[in-house]
């Protein structure tokens, strides 16, 4: 029995192990197809504190949460650290409210991760503002895959859903993994209206029952799967860093609206609101538009985090 769902025939009778050696050298061999894509100087992200809470998980990559070629997705790798998170905030036994909403997610993809490797996941508190704090997450594959990723939640009233100041036992427990770090809950992917109409392709995303959650907003990692839908391959398969930043939100409806800009410097993609009157295909922007989210895809800066993970 065979399976050539993969571009190359798959025989049920090889292990797991030999699956991830196929997978691992498609991908580790694409690192070149990086120098077409612009490289700007950037920072890494937070590095662990030397004190404070720590949580520790582990997933396995399933063939569910792989594209054609065997990568991990971006919106399957945001289940897993939506996941990740959660177990952290059941085991240390913090009240359901106040809630906490993403604000934004960096993904700094240095190796991806391939279908049939062990994750490792490591997460700590890495700063604090006034209403919403920084979770980053370390992941470790065993076959090589590296993550460094960072959210910014905010601290909600559940029933107001309005912004809530962090609690007494929130800092208790966290504040000591922040050390003292503050951080911001400013948006900061760059704007729809600054871009140039000739670089922009309009077009309408399908919603789906399943991209809602109980809230009956579009879940966080559904709009990962968009930037999947766009993201070239050859920038995919490398050092990239991937930034999601979350405003308004998406309420039910059929469809909704996507602006999307492509080039050396990357991806960009703009949601709008459903009722906002574009025709797909390339226009210009309207200055009233409303932006209720946006991704932004840049080549990650080489070596960005060689030192800290040599050291680990």
């Amino acid at each position: 029995m065979e399976d050539v769902s993969f571009g190359w025939t798959l025989h049920t009778e090889l292990d797991i192990g030999s699956l991830v050696k196929l997978f691992i050298g498609r991908y580790r061999d694409t690192v070149d197809s990086m120098s077409k894509w612009a490289v700007r100087s950037m920072d890494a992200l937070a590095a662990p504190a030397a004190r404070g809470r720590r949580f520790t998980g582990q997933r396995k990559v399933r063939l569910g949460d792989v594209e054609i070629g065997g990568r991990l997705r971006f919106d399957a790798l945001t289940r897993y650290t939506q996941d990740v998170s959660d177990d952290d905030t059941t085991d240390a036994g913090l009240p359901a409210d106040p809630g906490w909403v993403v604000r934004s997610t960096v993904v700094d993809q240095v190796v991806p991760a391939v279908l049939g490797e062990e994750l490792r996941f490591a997460t700590f508190c890495s700063g604090l503002g006034r209403r919403w704090a920084e979770r980053r997450l370390s992941i470790v594959g065993g076959a090589g895959a590296r993550y460094e990723v960072a959210t910014v939640w905010v601290c909600i009233d559940v029933q107001s859903g309005q912004p809530h100041a962090l609690t007494e036992r929130f800092i208790e427990l966290y504040g000591g993994a922040a050390d003292g770090r503050r951080v911001s809950a400013r948006l900061s992917n760059p704007k729809l209206i600054d871009q140039p109409a000739d670089n922009l392709f309009w077009g309408r995303w399908q919603l789906r029952a399943a991209d809602y959650d109980v809230y009956e907003h579009v879940n966080n990692a559904a709009y990962w799967a968009v930037v999947e839908q766009w993201l070239d391959p050859s920038m995919s398969a490398g050092p990239v860093r991937a930034r999601l930043d979350y405003g308004a939100g998406l309420t039910p409806a059929e469809s909704v609206p996507v602006a999307r800009s492509s080039g050396p410097d990357g991806l960009g993609l703009w949601w709008l609101g459903p009722s906002a009157a574009v025709e797909d295909g390339p226009g210009d922007v309207d200055p009233g538009a409303e932006v209720v989210a946006s991704a932004c895809v840049t080549a990650l800066e080489p070596g960005l985090y060689a030192e800290r993970h040599r050291a680990e």
